[in-house]
């Protein structure tokens, strides 16, 4: 990004803590010790808004789906034997999770029942272990394959699943698929690579896998990369930069406009963003390492999601 003007500057604050109002003092498994290093109360992953302006979070350290009203009341929705990783509300108010061991789950958020929407079995390669998803307005559901994937073994997929069961890979070889969504017209859809780390952008082919590839945008060091992505209602993209505690704020064409800071007191592994609040003009960002809530203002409204719409 270093041919471009720096980006201005916006600060975050923190909106909830979520280990202070659930009272977490419990430490995790030997999975999430994997990927930070520690064990640690929480892993806070996935947000996403219904139609109703609850905030939906994961915690794939437990298993969990934690539930926040706008009002900012933390419960928890539901707990099961799993790895949640993604998570959106879709257009029918359910509740589908990408879930790195067991595949795409669907919760109900009446009654926090948690099912099996679609397992590795139902693809002929299986699945290496999912990211994070994103909903279109058909229905369709594209999800990343990340697994352990990376620069040097680039294996990583994104799938389609459609709402008559059909599952198809439309990127393959990538170097860590993380975060996704879907430009506002659903012509294109960008793919976060977090040991790029970049992001994709290909053209949706209605039958077939993506075509046109190529680099929407190429981030700057770090060891840690692109992790998760939302979309402004002009085609921007707010990209999450982990490690560096940051949001970059890109325009529709790729020049960074916007860094989004980590607030005081909070970490510097912003995992996840999603676009909420009032106008939907405040930017929700899950960080790691305190296991808070950040909230900044957007300076340009996002866009909504089928679950926003309802």
């Amino acid at each position: 990004m270093g041919f471009f003007s720096p980006p201005t500057e916006i600060a975050s604050r923190i909106w909830v803590n979520l280990p202070q109002a659930l009272g977490w003092t419990r430490r995790s498994n030997a999975l999430v010790e994997k990927f930070i290093g520690k064990p640690a109360h929480s892993f806070l992953e996935g947000p996403a808004f219904d139609a109703a302006g609850n905030l939906y979070v994961v915690n794939f350290a437990f298993g969990e789906v934690v539930k926040i009203t706008p009002a900012g009341t933390a419960s928890i929705l539901c707990r099961y034997d799993g790895a949640p990783n993604g998570l959106q509300v879709g257009a029918d108010g359910m509740i589908y999770i990408s879930d790195r061991l067991r595949g795409i789950m669907r919760v109900d958020p009446a009654s926090g029942a948690v099912e099996l929407h679609c397992g590795p079995e139902r693809s002929a390669v299986g699945f290496a272990g999912l990211s994070d998803l994103t909903i279109a307005s058909n229905g369709d559901i594209y999800f990343t394959d990340q697994g352990d994937s990376h620069l040097l073994d680039p294996t990583g997929r994104l799938f389609r699943l459609r709402p008559d069961g059909r599952l198809d890979i439309v990127m393959e070889r990538l170097p860590g698929p993380n975060g996704v969504v879907l430009n506002p017209a659903e012509t294109h859809v960008f793919v976060a690579i977090t040991y790029g780390p970049a992001v994709w952008r290909g053209r949706v082919v209605a039958d077939g896998p993506c075509d046109k590839v190529g680099v929407f945008q190429s981030l700057p060091g770090g060891y840690s990369g692109t992790d998760g992505l939302a979309m402004d209602r002009d085609g921007g993209l707010a990209a999450c930069h982990n490690r560096l505690g940051t949001v970059w704020l890109f325009d529709r064409d790729g020049e960074p406009k916007y860094r989004v800071r980590t607030a005081p007191g909070a970490g510097s592994k912003i995992t996840n963003v999603a676009y909420g609040g009032p106008d939907n003009a405040r930017l929700y960002m899950t960080e790691v390492e305190s296991g808070c809530i950040l909230v900044a203002d957007a300076p340009v409204p996002g866009l909504l999601t089928v679950g926003q719409r309802g």
